[in-house]
């Protein structure tokens, strides 16, 4: 899919369909001026149509009518942005996907956009997140759809989006729409990934997929198998995926920006990347594992955010650990009962084989703790007290930097991802206090989400730190204005925003 703008009148221009992003009025649309001209075209008959259909214009409703060769383009759709007083930036972001949408299921190949017609939104920022809403909105996972569905199963991809208005033919216009570009790669290249088979993306082949992205993006890159894990005391990482076939990989990726900056600050990510869980000797119930080739979707956020820097000219450094690993049952699985020594000294007791993701972050935040950053925030699916707390599609963040979280939260905010935190209640340490290791690896059922975040604390050393439990957002069970069924990138976007946003600024 190709984006372009230009300076033409949205309303002349030949196309399969014209995309028309309105505001929501009290008992009807409020019509922009393009709107208008294109409803005078139609003879009145656009408007009338939607007031029958009661169209509102509510933040990602459509409503399409065919021109019937009175207009140049085939179709228009009309697409809701809601209330002018609300947030324009996210409801842009659905519109554009809302609108893409429904432009490919009617089966247009390219589109035209024209703007809100607004005085308080910057018409680059307008496009930044149409387009974003366009590429996220639009993503399908068709590697293995066979033949004999493809055709009902699989809608045919846009080519080309145009946005036409007056002042859109310029360098900043140019830079909008590659940033949405380079965010869109890297939340689809997230959704690829947890979307693949777990019998595909092994902990070796997620590691060789981050140096395919690592070598095309000017990363530099790190692969720490069984021997080198061994070295530097990664006994978890060993531990947990010692039952299985696939080895366990800690991936390291760096990102140095450009151009040399005076401060000192050096973000660290880490990402869980759990291929497959089983669930270990705990087992999980066959309804537990139907969505645990997903348990990576941490790592992929990490990588699908590391893939985006360069092409961002992200001015922060940025050094990012993928924990790859699979828990499978075998001779040589962990169990209950067992000690695990981590990096730093604490040593981890198992209660429950099936609270592994903590495990692997315990090495990953050790690890990267070392290399010289200055604030650590990781991703995982980690807990499912997590989702019973918050619901689907909202991530949990627990953080020991107050300025940190706030930071998160807003550039969460402004990229279109719910988040809401949650607290570290000092209280609740006492659960996993171990009885024969310094701590245990599960506090029970009650505060689950908070007990989980607290064994990680124990492993950031004294640096400001958020963790992201993604566990009810790093997937949906029905497609929306931003994407299809299954994987969502969840993280991708809250991360680049908030390493744009701060730049190096010290978060502490």
């Amino acid at each position: 899919m190709e984006f372009q703008a230009n300076n033409a009148d949205p309303v002349v221009v030949s196309t399969d369909a014209l995309i028309l992003p309105l505001f929501a009025g009290k008992d009807e649309p409020v019509w922009s001026e393009i709107a208008r001209r294109a409803d005078e075209t139609l003879s009145g008959h656009l408007r009338e149509l939607a007031n029958e259909s009661r169209y509102r214009a509510r933040t990602g409703t459509t409503f399409a009518v065919p021109t019937l060769g009175q207009l140049p383009a085939k179709r228009v759709i009309l697409v809701g942005i809601g209330s002018p007083e609300g947030d324009t930036a996210n409801a842009l972001l659905t519109a554009g996907g809302a609108g893409a949408r429904a432009a490919r299921e009617l089966g247009a190949r390219n589109l035209v956009l024209a703007l809100p017609e607004s005085g308080d939104q910057d018409p680059h920022h307008a496009v930044e997140a149409l387009a974003t809403g366009i590429g996220l909105g639009t993503y399908q996972f068709t590697k293995y759809r066979g033949k004999a569905v493809a055709e009902t199963a699989v809608s045919p991809e846009l080519e080309s989006v145009t946005f036409s208005g007056p002042g859109l033919e310029n360098v900043a216009t140019a830079t909008a729409l590659a940033h949405a570009e380079a965010v869109i790669r890297g939340v689809n290249l997230a959704r690829d990934l947890t979307n693949e088979p777990a019998s595909v993306l092994t902990p070796l082949s997620m590691a060789e997929r981050a140096t395919e992205i690592a070598h095309a993006n000017s990363l530099e890159i790190e692969i720490l198998g069984p021997a080198e894990l061994a070295e530097i005391g990664a006994a978890a990482m060993l531990t947990v995926g010692g039952g299985s076939a696939n080895p366990p990989q800690l991936i390291r990726l760096r990102y140095r920006p450009a151009a040399d900056s005076d401060s000192n600050r050096k973000v660290g990510l880490v990402g869980k990347a759990i291929t497959f869980d089983t669930g270990g000797y705990s087992i999980k119930p066959y309804e537990g594992m139907l969505e645990m080739k997903g348990d990576m979707a941490g790592g992929a956020a990490v990588l699908g955010a590391m893939s985006a820097l360069r092409d961002l000219d992200c001015p922060v450094p940025v050094e990012a650990t993928i924990c790859a690993a699979e828990n499978m049952i075998s001779g040589t699985s962990f169990r209950p009962g067992d000690i695990i020594p981590g990096m730093n000294g604490v040593t981890m007791e198992i209660l429950s084989t099936d609270a592994e993701g903590r495990l692997v972050l315990a090495d990953g935040l050790v690890d990267t703790a070392r290399r010289g950053v200055t604030e650590l925030i990781d991703l995982a699916t980690l807990t499912g007290a997590a989702v019973v707390a918050l619901g689907e599609g909202t991530m949990a963040i627990f953080a020991s930097d107050g300025r940190l979280a706030e930071q998160l939260q807003v550039a969460a905010k402004s990229a279109g991802e719910r988040m809401w935190r949650l607290p570290l209640t000092e209280e609740l340490e006492r659960k996993i206090e171990g009885d024969v290791g310094d701590i245990k690896n599960s506090g029970g059922r009650g505060g689950g989400a908070i007990t989980a975040a607290l064994f990680l604390q124990h492993f950031t050393e004294d640096l400001p730190w958020a963790h992201l439990d993604i566990a009810g957002s790093s997937r949906q069970d029905r497609a929306t204005s931003l994407g299809p069924k299954g994987a969502t990138g969840v993280g991708v976007r809250t991360l680049l925003q908030y390493l744009m946003e701060t730049g190096t600024t010290n978060s502490n």
